[in-house]
């Protein structure tokens, strides 16, 4: 993907947080990316400068790119994660390595520590995570220090060495942080309650923990134990102030589907999601044409059918925002008013909005994947709006432009059927204008064209579009007429900014309506063609194939030139100096040459 093209859909990406994806041409991911903001990040990957070979690779092989927002940047995280492991994309293998990630376990040990770690082993551990990062850890360990007294230490207290009595309470146990295990203080039942309580906080199920330290705190109360009561207020507010729940990814949730609609006249919009094992492993949203006597329950049915047989679906349930048919009698619908699977269902709406909203700009803007039929609609259209003769299944459009003192270079884009035909587009060095003439450049690049297809005996444009208003067309006309081109296609003029169609002879332009389109396809036409001319004078002008007419001298260098244009500001001012003003800038030697040389009558 170059950078016009996505210029073209930088505004369909939203500045919100979420994953995009890029695919090749032929639908295979490439890569999963997360972002706070997605237009912003996206973007960055299509800047020129501080970009790596790798990058610049994957940029090369980008055929079009998928975004899925999120509520959050750790929601983002989350579902960036769960992709990469599902899919595996080319780009992203050994860029990232789960061990990096911190975790939460709850080691397999009698009376089990909890702890922050890294390294992710096959040990019959309990890992909580991935998190985003290690302050998030950090908060989620202090929330639980505060709350639940666990023991921190490393000792090995297997039933044996307790009865023993090897070990003796340590400090944290007086300070209340723990229950002493170690000497038997505390049973392997009340101790697994209290880990089964680490679950809840780090599953963000904190409403029982809460409602059992209410209950405590009431206790404390009743028997006018104020200091104790107020410390379990304080953990009660703590807790209430923190919620671990993800939307992309969640714990106590297994497999299933999402699905959400919007429904319009002739069109309807899906989104599709499928959580594997708590995690979000595909988004995709899709058009459908209706009709306008279908309801908006077969259409969600069809579609849910459809989705679920192409990422073969074995969920036994599915979450909906209204009741559907379906041929799995063992599917459960699910339409949810609240929890977590309601904010999955929010989740997917929003989805399905920004698809929405995309599909409708690029219509406007002619950049829907239309048929071949579609596009032929619109080249009917043209033929009737400008009342031609023939079908213009072939288009050419001419621009020209030049830089002050310098040669004048020119473009042609062709398009046929509506739609661009790049192997026919021609670049054009103006060859017998000398200075800025635009009318003349015109008038020689439309000659050259034409005169080599006749040469060639390859078929002509049914229409021919000059883009810079009525000078531009009549030089045009001149050489139309030269090789007795009259008659044979029609050739029109096409105003700057405002694209006013000009007839030969017409007083006043045809004015298009702004949003019909044939109005739109012109403007894609004449922007193809500045786009294309501007790339050309990139290039040359980076090949310092562009040289200052000045320049063209004998005796005269880039450095005598640029002078002379920084002091007279362009050649034909030049030309018309005389030879005793020209001295007073460069000297009597250097002026008697560029005199001469525009002089050569004298």
């Amino acid at each position: 993907m170059t950078r016009e093209e996505y210029a073209g859909i930088k505004e369909s990406i939203p500045p919100l947080p979420g994953c995009y994806r890029y695919y090749d041409n032929q639908q295979k991911l490439l890569y999963v990316g997360k972002a706070k903001n997605l237009r912003k990040r996206v973007t960055s990957y299509f800047n020129s400068t501080g970009i790596s070979y790798k990058t610049q690779k994957l940029v090369t092989l980008i055929h079009s790119i998928e975004v899925t927002i999120t509520d959050s940047e750790h929601d983002a995280f989350l579902l960036e994660n769960s992709l990469i492991k599902h899919h595996q994309p080319k780009f992203n293998i050994n860029l990232r390595d789960d061990k990096t990630y911190p975790y939460i376990i709850i080691k397999k040990e009698a009376f089990p520590r909890v702890f922050f770690t890294r390294n992710r082993i096959k040990d019959g551990s309990e890992y909580i995570g991935p998190f985003t990062g290690v302050w998030r850890v950090k908060e989620l360990m202090d929330i639980i220090k505060n709350n639940i007294p666990l023991r921190t230490c490393s000792l090995n207290l297997s039933p044996a060495n307790i009865n023993k009595g090897k070990y003796k309470v340590c400090l944290e146990y007086h300070l209340g942080n723990c229950k002493g295990p170690c000497e038997g203080l505390q049973t392997p039942e009340d101790y697994a309650d209290s880990i089964q309580q680490v679950r809840h906080i780090l599953k963000g199920n904190t409403s029982e923990i809460i409602k059992s330290l209410k209950q405590e705190m009431q206790q404390y109360a009743a028997k006018m134990e104020f200091e104790k009561a107020h410390l379990l207020k304080l953990k009660i507010e703590g807790l209430q102030q923190y919620t671990a729940q993800s939307t992309v990814v969640s714990t106590h949730l297994d497999d299933l589907d999402i699905a959400t609609i919007i429904c319009e006249e002739e069109q309807a919009y899906i989104n599709f999601m499928m959580l594997h094992h708590g995690t979000v492993v595909y988004s995709k949203s899709m058009s459908i044409d209706k009709l306008k006597e279908e309801e908006e329950r077969s259409v969600l049915s069809l579609a849910v059918s459809r989705m679920r047989d192409t990422f073969n679906s074995s969920s036994k349930e599915i979450i909906v925002p209204i009741p559907i048919d379906v041929t799995d009698e063992q599917l459960k619908i699910t339409i949810p008013k609240a929890g977590d699977k309601k904010k999955l269902l929010d989740l997917s709406f929003k989805n399905v909005q920004l698809h929405r909203d995309e599909e409708r700009r690029k219509k406007s803007l002619l950049l829907t994947e239309k048929t071949a039929s579609d596009y032929l609609e619109v080249v009917e259209e043209l033929q009737e709006v400008l009342h031609l003769q023939d079908l213009p299944l072939h288009i050419e459009c001419f621009d020209n432009s030049n830089f002050q003192g310098a040669y004048p270079v020119a473009a042609m884009v062709c398009f046929k059927d509506g739609q661009p035909c790049k192997k026919e587009y021609r670049h054009f060095h103006i060859k017998t204008v000398k200075g800025i003439n635009d009318f003349a450049s015109m008038s020689e690049i439309v000659y050259r064209r034409y005169k080599r297809l006749l040469d060639e005996k390859k078929s002509l444009p049914q229409l021919v579009i000059i883009d810079g208003g009525k000078g531009q067309l009549h030089a045009a006309l001149e050489s139309i007429e030269k090789l007795g081109l009259i008659g044979r296609m029609t050739v029109v003029g096409l105003a700057k900014r405002e694209e006013s169609i000009f007839f030969p002879g017409d007083a006043s332009p045809l004015q298009l309506p702004f949003d019909s389109p044939v109005h739109l396809l012109i403007r894609r036409i004449r922007d193809e063609v500045h786009r294309f001319g501007i790339t050309f004078h990139r290039q040359i002008r980076s090949k310092g194939t562009i040289k200052n007419e000045l320049e063209a001298i004998p005796g005269i260098g880039e450095k005598i030139a640029t002078q002379l244009l920084q002091e007279f500001r362009s050649v034909k001012q030049i030309k018309s100096l005389t030879e005793r003003e020209l001295t007073r800038v460069i000297g009597a030697k250097k002026a008697a040459l560029v005199y001469a040389y525009f002089h050569t009558e004298e």
